[in-house]
């Protein structure tokens, strides 16, 4: 019985990791995006999850809202952190600290 129980929660451990890798992916991927769009260079080609909790999407369903952080640098040089949230596997908001565009000077911007 116990080596069930076990089995288990390897497998429950498993598919929770390939689905954090996943999304983690899509996470990157919207990231490096982003940065093309705003002119700036995503660094690292990486976003670590920085925060994991429990939230509803738009139709009430409980998914997992995840916090990714990375960072870009400026056309000067300057290195920045971005974040981006996924609500299960859609991104949410995706933020630039304190990017300015060229056109209006927009600090902030959504890039979604």
């Amino acid at each position: 019985m116990s080596e069930i129980a076990l089995l288990l929660i390897f497998a429950v451990a498993a598919v929770w990791w390939h689905d954090n890798r996943r999304v983690q992916e899509i996470a990157v991927g919207r990231c490096r995006d982003a940065c093309i769009h705003a002119g700036v260079q995503f660094l690292d080609d990486i976003a670590p999850v920085w925060r994991v909790r429990l939230a509803r999407d738009a139709n009430g369903v409980l998914r997992l809202r995840r916090v990714f952080t990375f960072e870009y640098s400026t056309p000067r040089g300057e290195r920045r952190s971005g974040s981006i949230v996924m609500l299960g596997r859609v991104p949410v908001a995706l933020q630039l600290e304190n990017h300015r565009e060229a056109q209006g000077d927009e600090i902030n911007r959504l890039y979604l």
